[in-house]
């Protein structure tokens, strides 16, 4: 490995015919280079859509009422109901390995009319009637201020936690917010924090226009009773809400007279099993990146073989007169190997450093102009860019085995007579 001379003569040998040498080491260049290519933009679309999900607890389900479809024990069709606080007790009660039950009510949204004001600023915000776990299930970062805790619950608190998109356009750059009040619907609310999400979208401004205020003095404030819109309900580590969220929307059809196949009455979302899905669709793109670029790595590989037939082929003369002077069959099968490992070994690096480029300025262009829907952060891991070195030195020793093979099996005598 550290003999000059023998890295002297394997330069002189591929530097012989450059353009050929070039040719050859393009295939290899370039099927690391699509493998980079693919597993990075692959790595870039799953950032992307695994933002939208942003921080919230993926295992998850949210569940809330529907109309029935079906009669049940004297009961009509198209009968409404609400769920009751009574619920997530009774929810907590008979369904294990729940990690928290949050309630929640809710005003405002997409279309409404202005519901809140603050001096002469007004907004139409999603309004938030929460228990403090669901900070835990949809997490923020309380960037000034506090969160609901369990005795703004207890005394019925009016109070709220606004997020960044209402503090700009109520409040003036630079004004006091903690301590302040902001009209809901005609109730005060004194403001004690503020939030901001992580979001993909920039500053995520649009994303934050809500308010969150105590599930009690919600219910008080807005006349709700003891009324519950829908509930975030999140299972144990080890335990996937997916497993038993039939035995919670079954408990709720039992406790409110629900016909058992009545598919409808109770609605729900897994959001578990849609991140469960992105995942396995994530694999498979990983698995078929990594096909693809095997495949056309491979065929660059048998280039290198070919081509080093090839040169074996030209220098069987030369074997025949080294092996004559008494040089042993593995030195020569070295020489082969070496040759075609460092071959395979600089054209991969090549494509290695031009794909890292590659990356490199994507990401630039993505910061400069802003980052595009559900694509974020291309990139490739360094265990990644070790399997693909691994791989070279494996194709370069398999590129060079037959050839060398080749070599050792001329015999002197028959060598010498080649012209």
């Amino acid at each position: 490995m550290f003999n000059r001379d023998r890295w002297k003569e394997i330069l002189e040998v591929l530097t012989t015919n450059w353009f050929r040498t070039l040719l050859t080491a393009f295939g290899v260049f370039w099927g690391i280079l699509i493998l980079i290519i693919l597993l990075s933009a692959g790595k870039g679309l799953e950032n992307g859509i695994k933002a939208d999900f942003g921080d919230i607890a993926t295992n998850t389900m949210f569940m809330w009422t529907r109309s029935t479809t079906k009669a049940h024990m004297g009961l009509p069709i198209g009968r409404r109901f609400r769920f009751k606080v009574e619920d997530v007790k009774s929810i907590s009660d008979n369904i294990p390995n729940l990690r928290f039950i949050s309630p929640r009510n809710q005003l405002g949204g997409f279309g409404n009319d202005n519901n809140v004001v603050r001096g002469l600023n007004t907004g139409a915000y999603n309004i938030y009637g929460d228990y403090p776990e669901i900070i835990n299930q949809d997490p923020m970062s309380i960037t000034e201020g506090r969160f609901i805790n369990q005795n703004d619950i207890l005394e019925k608190r009016k109070i709220a936690i606004i997020g960044a998109g209402v503090r700009n356009e109520l409040y003036d750059k630079g004004e006091t917010v903690i301590g302040s009040y902001i009209k809901i619907q005609g109730v005060n609310f004194m403001v004690v924090g503020t939030y901001k999400k992580k979001s993909n979208d920039g500053n995520g401004e649009e994303a934050q226009k809500e308010i969150y205020v105590p599930f009690t003095s919600f219910s008080q404030a807005f006349n709700m009773g003891n009324d519950v819109g829908w509930m975030a309900i999140t299972a144990n580590d080890g335990t996937s809400i997916s497993s038993i969220k039939e035995d919670i929307v079954n408990l709720m059809k039992t406790k409110h007279k629900i016909h058992p196949e009545d598919t409808r009455a109770v609605g729900y979302f897994d959001l578990y099993e849609q991140y469960n899905r992105v995942e396995s669709l994530f694999g498979a793109m990983s698995f078929i990146a990594y096909f693809v670029g095997i495949l056309v790595l491979l065929s660059g590989i048998i280039g290198v073989s070919n081509i080093m037939l090839i040169v074996v082929k030209e220098r069987t003369k030369e074997i025949g007169i080294r092996r004559a002077l008494g040089e042993d069959p593995w030195s020569i099968k070295k020489q082969i190997l070496l040759e075609s490992i460092f071959l395979t070994i600089i054209s991969g690096m090549a494509g290695i450093i031009i794909g890292a480029l590659f990356i490199y300025g994507v990401n630039a262009l993505l910061d400069a102009n802003g980052p595009v829907d559900m694509f974020l952060n291309p990139s490739v891991s360094l265990g990644v860019v070790t399997v693909a070195l691994f791989i070279l030195v494996l194709s370069g020793l398999l590129a060079g085995f037959i050839p060398a093979q080749s070599a050792i099996k001329v015999k002197p005598i028959d060598a010498l007579r080649t012209e």
